[in-house]
């Protein structure tokens, strides 16, 4: 939402040093450690691994913040994030009230600009630069770098949480792709963090065996192959559902619905 109207807050310009420090602060503790400069009040910062620019500026030493970035996935990534937006010199700019939610807001960010496409597909095409292809040996090799940078990205996108059981620990959480890798027509496609899911290892097993799968509004489908042991196990009880879909999870959800989703019994 806009920032309410007679708002008189306003970037202080030339930044102070307490919000020089504050800025250069929130920005370096966050991934973005390259500062190029400030204008009309706003310090701008970018990263050497995520993609974009943010701007940071404040009206004080007790603020309020201001943030603005100029990646536009991000931007649409993070369009419900609950924070008063306003005029900036980035895509999307949202003014804070304190510090907290302002790195909040930056970790998010930064987690985004580093899952993204096509920052895993740089990513991998750096490390697989001259990696010989021609045997089978060779391409698994190839494959498990994707997979592995995959698997980062996907830890970044949902934050290292399975969306489904909340479970953190990551030696239980599975990158699963939502088209195979096989199937998948191109690299980009492969190391794209919406045709993936960050999955606890039960349900990982049961979306990639086609056991499960989940309708456009996220809500888990059973297979009628599914035995009454492991619907329980994976809590099917209750409706089981995945919050934070966007349109590209939900054209490759389609994918699996009709490729991989078990429609009847065996």
């Amino acid at each position: 939402m806009q920032a309410p109207p007679g708002e008189t807050s306003r970037p202080e310009d030339p930044p102070g040093f307490v919000v020089r420090t504050e800025a250069q602060k929130a920005a370096f503790d966050n991934g973005f450690r390259i500062e190029e400069g400030a204008a009309a009040g706003w310090l701008r910062f970018r990263s050497t691994t995520a993609h974009g620019r943010i701007w940071i500026a404040g009206a004080g030493a007790s603020g309020p913040w201001f943030l603005s970035i100029d990646h536009a996935g991000v931007a649409a990534e993070m369009a419900d994030w609950p924070a008063e937006t306003t005029a900036g010199p980035g895509v999307r700019t949202w003014r804070f009230p304190a510090l907290p939610p302002l790195y909040a807001a930056l970790d998010r960010i930064y987690r985004l600009g580093v899952s993204l496409p096509a920052a895993p597909l740089a990513r991998f095409e750096a490390k697989a630069a001259g990696l010989p292809r021609a045997t089978e040996a060779e391409r698994l090799v190839v494959q498990r770098v994707g997979q592995d940078i995959f698997r980062d990205a996907l830890l970044d996108y949902w934050e290292g949480r399975c969306p489904l059981t909340g479970i953190t620990e990551r030696p239980l959480l599975r990158a699963s792709h939502i088209v195979r890798w096989a199937d998948c027509t191109s690299d980009a496609q492969r190391l794209d963090v919406h045709n993936g899911l960050l999955l606890s290892a039960l349900w990982d097993a049961a979306f990639d065996e086609g056991l499960v799968t989940f309708d456009d509004d996220g809500l888990a489908i059973a297979s009628p192959s599914l035995g009454s042991i492991a619907r329980a196990a994976l809590g099917l009880a209750a409706p089981a559902r995945l919050d934070g879909l966007r349109d590209e999870h939900r054209a490759n959800l389609a994918w699996h619905r009709a490729n991989v989703f078990r429609k009847s019994e065996p």
